[in-house]
């Protein structure tokens, strides 16, 4: 009972101040995905060239992952709120620039600058709920909260920006952030209180200067690869990061103040923590950009359809984490987690056994159980790695968590996308010669079928979208694979541990 002691339990104050924390958490996730339905009206308005349009789509997600770490480890020097409020000044600022950006250059810049912000808010949201929930069962819940509202952006985004456009220009969607930030400015001082650690005032300016680099070519390489496949500048990329990896962690087991612990490394929860939660943020974003591609050629939706298919997936990872949060309470906190990979897997594996004429409730229902896994698996790691962190190191150990998701997602999108497209490419390069747009992409032979006689489309596109799905066949496979060895290695390095606050005490 002293660990649950009355004058250590979240008030409603602290229940309030988290309603607060889950809305930047929600609009840094959402924006990752809302340029999925706002891209058309962009392109149009603005007549990007290719490469503008890449860096338009892709430079909020690089420069958000490079600095999460730095911002994080910054939120514990000069106070977390305060880091928080700083952000949600620059994102606000930021999301006007964008909706109002008259040219690519403009878009593209006022996208790196919503990327700045958004890794200064979403560090600081996630380390001031360690500070605020002192009870590890309600900080479970927080978390738990936490992982559906960042978790739910990436469905929220279309959804919204779906919405907006049937009705405004295209920079709605990017306004709507703006009174959130403003009540976010206005609240947070009033229902969050402050939390620093005074005891390490310095600031590792040259593990910031070393993190930066190391995170944005390891995205960079993924994306890249995703992209345009195993090339010279992928390898050159990943080769960069892996240089800078290992001069990062040499200065980071000298540095008087480092920027990270590594030292966290050596705890078995930890390191299994950061793992699950890489491999989920895979699985998931992985998964999400090929089920809005599946289901706008294969089934026909438009892309506000298909994310309104997609709601159920943002209900099955609200579940799956309440579910998480229940069950750590009784049984500890490595039965949750694992469970939630092998659902994960069992999600990937009815999604493996998909056929073109398969009816989309079935797809939907595996990947409904995907988002439940995930739901489970993201706050049981996130909920150990706040936890088996010092206090004073939560900000920084937020940071770790966050990247671990971006590096996860480009990961996911890299990897699984790459299978996809390999399988589609070689099937439909070995049956049939209908010209290049129509080998690469399933969308390039969607646009290809609309300049053929009907019957020749209708070939075209039943050749297309049974490649396609052998695609997406074939990624849910390695998925369904890296899940489980996931949970099996994860059952194996925390089989000790019963609770949370057993892994706290581990000693490494």
């Amino acid at each position: 009972m002293s660990s649950s002691a009355p004058e250590n339990r979240a008030t409603a104050r602290t229940w309030w101040g988290l309603a607060v924390l889950l809305l930047p958490a929600l609009l840094t996730s959402m924006d990752l995905s809302v340029l999925f339905v706002a891209g058309p009206a962009i392109a149009e308005a603005l007549n990007p060239s290719s490469t503008a349009w890449l860096w338009i789509m892709d430079i909020y997600g690089f420069v958000m992952a490079s600095l999460l770490i730095t911002m994080g480890s910054l939120g514990d020097r000069v106070g977390r709120r305060r880091m928080l409020l700083i952000g949600a000044a620059l994102f606000g600022a930021a999301s006007v620039m964008v909706a109002y950006a008259s040219s690519p250059v403009t878009l593209i810049v006022a996208r790196a600058l919503l990327g700045i912000g958004g890794a200064t808010l979403a560090p600081s949201t996630l380390s001031l709920i360690r500070g605020m929930f002192q009870v590890e069962a309600q900080r479970r819940t927080a978390v738990g909260a936490w992982t559906a509202a960042f978790a739910g952006g990436a469905v929220a985004g279309p959804i919204v920006g779906g919405v907006l456009l049937e009705f405004f220009w295209w920079g709605s969607v990017f306004l709507i952030n703006v009174p959130v930030m403003v009540l976010l400015l206005v609240a947070a001082p009033i229902l969050v209180p402050e939390v620093r650690n005074p005891a390490e005032a310095r600031f590792d300016l040259l593990g910031a200067a070393l993190s930066l680099p190391l995170v944005l070519s390891a995205v960079y390489g993924l994306k890249h690869a995703a992209e345009e496949g195993l090339d010279a500048v992928t390898g050159a990329a990943l080769g960069i990061s892996a240089v800078l990896a290992v001069v990062f962690v040499r200065w980071q087991a000298r540095a008087a103040h480092p920027l990270i612990d590594i030292t966290l490394f050596r705890t078995r929860a930890f390191s299994a923590a950061v793992g699950a939660n890489t491999v989920a943020a895979l699985a998931i974003s992985g998964m999400g950009v090929l089920a809005f591609v599946f289901m706008q050629t294969v089934h026909g939706l438009s892309p506000l359809h298909a994310a309104l298919w997609a709601l159920p997936t943002f209900v099955g990872t609200a579940v799956g984490a309440s579910i998480a949060s229940q069950v750590a309470e009784r049984v500890g906190t490595t039965p949750p987690l694992v469970c939630g990979l092998a659902a994960g897997a069992a999600g990937f594996a009815v999604i493996a056994a998909l056929t073109p004429d398969t009816s989309l409730g079935v797809f939907i229902a595996g990947y409904v159980l995907l988002a439940f896994g995930g739901g489970m698996s993201f706050t049981i790691a996130n909920s150990l790695i706040l936890s088996s962190a010092p206090p004073g190191r939560a900000g920084a150990a937020s940071g770790i968590s966050e990247t671990s998701n971006e590096l996860g997602a480009a990961l996911g999108i890299a990897t699984l996308g790459t299978v996809a497209g390999t399988v589609y490419e070689n099937t439909m390069s070995s049956t049939t010669d209908a010209g290049a747009a129509a080998a690469e992409t399933v969308a390039g032979a969607v646009a290809t079928a609309g300049t053929l006689p009907e019957s020749a489309a209708a070939s075209l596109l039943d050749t297309a979208f049974a490649a396609y799905t052998d695609g997406v066949n074939a990624a849910a496979l390695l998925g369904a694979a890296l899940l489980a060895v996931t949970a099996l290695a994860a059952a194996l390095a925390l089989r000790r541990q019963r609770t949370t606050a057993a892994v706290t005490q581990e000693t490494p």
